[in-house]
């Protein structure tokens, strides 16, 4: 976005944010819980970005004086200003970027909670074993972040791992944050039972699914076949004596969800349902990237959760981010939780192609309007 037409834009938005901070006294609007909610975060939303605002036209008037004196008859004096020029400009440019990144369209979904799926992939039960290790990382992170963690499903393997695990995470803007961990994760190591020594490379699939609300995601009832079953797996005496394991068939998409977690089977059919509506969203939102997949090239990978995203090797104590070219030698901390280096470089990255794009869009507009 070129400064002309961001000005303009930040013109108009000076005066959506002198209306909401209006409204936000206005009486109509504090008895309306829900319209006051609208507007509290619009005007939060705003004041980030005239914030920066600010801090941009300061910038711009300092670098204005500095310019002002670069002809002064005391060399000195000149002298210093060129120096504050060129400081300043790079001030400017970086003051500019982060006002463009503040601007940029957001995704619909990046407020929302988020169902996780984790799945052994190619590996047997080394990679199970990789599945949980995985999912005690992403655990420790959302409580160092704070977020809440409830497990939907599970699918153990005799030896502490997960053939498949389903959980949510439920906090501030958490999709923003965790989407680009969907993919295929691969590991390197020696498995404890291998004696010669020999690395292993297995891998698990992770999927990250926006939490869907019933208003986003209609099913109707007769498109649904809800089949109840006795749960098999390990978890008390009533588990596995009564039919409280619920198998809901989604007919029209041919998706299957089944849910044994629980002694309750309502409640059993609740969490299908809610793992149910995420997957169906999530096929929408696939469906909708594919239709504009020209225009996303420039984003953090393509989504596909077939392409390998990265890769965890034990015996270097490293981990790759195919996606950015991103190493780092911290594997063990980074499997403790301390996921924060990885998750804002692909963000910082996702964010600045989403610029370079928006950029693009820009020139090839305004080169229409010359010829």
């Amino acid at each position: 976005m070129v400064m002309m037409e961001m000005e303009s834009y930040l013109k108009e938005l000076e005066k959506q944010f002198a209306e909401a901070e209006s409204k936000l006294s206005s009486a109509e609007v504090a008895s309306n819980p829900e319209l006051l909610k609208q507007v509290a975060k619009r005007h939060s939303e705003l004041q980030k970005i005239m914030e920066s605002y600010g801090r941009y036209k300061q910038t711009l008037a300092k670098l204005d004086e500095a310019k002002a004196l670069q002809n002064d008859p005391d060399t000195e004096i000149a002298s210093l200003a060129e120096a504050e020029v060129e400081s300043t400009s790079a001030e400017l440019e970086k003051r500019r970027r982060e006002l463009q990144i503040l601007l940029l369209p957001k995704d619909p979904n990046d407020e929302k909670d988020i169902l996780l799926e984790i799945r052994a992939g190619t590996g047997g039960e080394e990679a199970a074993l990789f599945a949980a290790d995985l999912f005690r990382a992403y655990a420790r992170y959302a409580e160092r972040r704070n977020w809440r963690i409830e497990i939907i499903s599970q699918h153990e393997t005799g030896h502490g791992g997960f053939k498949e695990i389903i959980f949510s995470i439920e906090g501030e803007n958490i999709y923003s944050q965790m989407k680009f961990e969907s993919g295929t994760h691969r590991v390197q190591r020696v498995p404890e039972t291998e004696a010669s020594g020999r690395i292993h490379t297995s891998a698990v699939t992770v999927a990250v699914l926006p939490e869907a609300e019933e208003v986003e995601v209609e099913i109707e009832p007769d498109d649904l076949r809800i089949d109840v079953f006795r749960s098999t797996g390990p978890g008390g005496q009533s588990v596995n004596t009564t039919d409280s394991a619920v198998r809901i068939t989604h007919i029209p998409s041919g998706l299957v969800v089944t849910c044994q977690d629980e002694k309750s089977q309502h409640k059993n059919k609740a969490k299908a349902l809610k793992v149910l509506r995420a997957r169906l969203l999530d096929r929408e939102i696939q469906r909708q990237q594919a239709e504009i997949s020209a225009s996303r090239r420039q984003q953090v990978g393509t989504g596909d959760r077939s392409e390998r995203i990265r890769t965890y090797n034990f015996p270097q104590n490293r981990v790759t981010d195919h996606r950015i070219g991103l190493t780092l030698y911290k594997l063990n901390q980074i499997m403790e939780g301390d996921l924060d280096e990885l998750i804002q470089a692909l963000f910082l990255e996702d964010r600045m192609g989403r610029l370079k794009n928006l950029q693009s869009e820009l020139d090839m507009s305004r080169a229409k309007l010359i010829t």
